[in-house]
């Protein structure tokens, strides 16, 4: 039986590692491609689920709508915060999770989540909860990584040199359409899904290596569980990951990634 409240605590911790917003920085236009696949309405109430520090919910608020960001974790938290006062943008930012949020069901005409809802340990709770505070009638738009795309291969790498908990599925499960359909499918009168891609860019496969080991949560998370002999091989199992999605033609780093995009409408 999984702990799920020890791997909870673990997951917080590993996401509180390094910087997340370093990361997220550069996926901006995930956000806002789901925001315009929802076809959002200045007005609507939007809740973005683990929104890390601001990506979709900032998307959504530059559309005039009255946004909601939940995370849990404090300082990506306060990173959005700071990016909506920049902007000049109304949002409330609060904690909680995404297997409990501290809502009441159908608060709002649209939920969110990129990259974030994913990763919740109990998929069938956290399912549950965007369907619950969704009103009827509402939508769900979810971006998430998929198994056999450049991200989804990177997660593995790092799972191999510090396995997950015993008996969690994989959060890449949701961007499998088979997946987010057992998930959601039978409460929704429709669910659509795109395929997408999101292209990665750096420098070089080895400065994205140094940048992951230094930004990157998980990464930096099983990183400082490693010992020296253990984290040059995670760097090295990662640059030949790099290099074999690296398709830029020169030395620097193009890799595409791709991703499952849902939009589905609540019965």
């Amino acid at each position: 039986m999984i702990d799920s409240r020890s791997v909870k605590a673990q997951q917080q911790q590993t996401w509180a590692s390094g910087d997340y917003a370093a990361l997220g920085a550069e996926q901006l236009v995930v956000g806002e491609l789901l925001c315009e696949a929802v076809e959002l309405r200045a007005g609507q109430r939007v809740l973005d689920v683990a929104t890390g520090s601001g990506n979709t919910a900032l998307a959504a608020a530059r559309r005039w709508c009255e946004v909601t960001a939940v995370d849990w974790v404090t300082a990506l938290l306060e990173r959005g915060r700071e990016r909506a006062a920049a902007e000049r943008l109304r949002i409330t930012f609060q904690e909680g999770e995404a297997e409990q949020l501290p809502f009441a069901a159908a608060s709002f005409d649209v939920v969110l989540s990129t990259f974030g809802v994913m990763f919740a340990p109990d998929q069938e709770r956290a399912a549950n909860e965007l369907l619950r505070v969704c009103r009827p009638g509402g939508k769900i738009g979810l971006a998430s990584w998929s198994p056999e795309g450049f991200a989804g291969q990177v997660f593995q790498v790092v799972a191999r040199h510090m396995p997950p908990a015993a008996g969690l599925r994989a959060p890449t499960e949701w961007g499998t359409e088979e997946r987010v359909n057992e998930l959601i499918g039978g409460r929704v009168k429709v669910l659509q899904a795109n395929h997408r891609t999101f292209r990665f860019r750096h420098h070089s496969p080895q400065g994205l290596v140094d940048f992951w080991s230094q930004y990157s949560p998980p990464v930096v998370a099983v990183l400082k569980r490693l010992d020296a002999t253990g984290q040059q091989n995670l760097r090295r199992d990662m640059l030949q990951c790099f290099e074999h999605f690296n398709r830029s033609g020169d030395v620097t780093l193009l890799a595409p990634s791709d991703y499952l995009e849902v939009v589905a409408t609540k019965t």
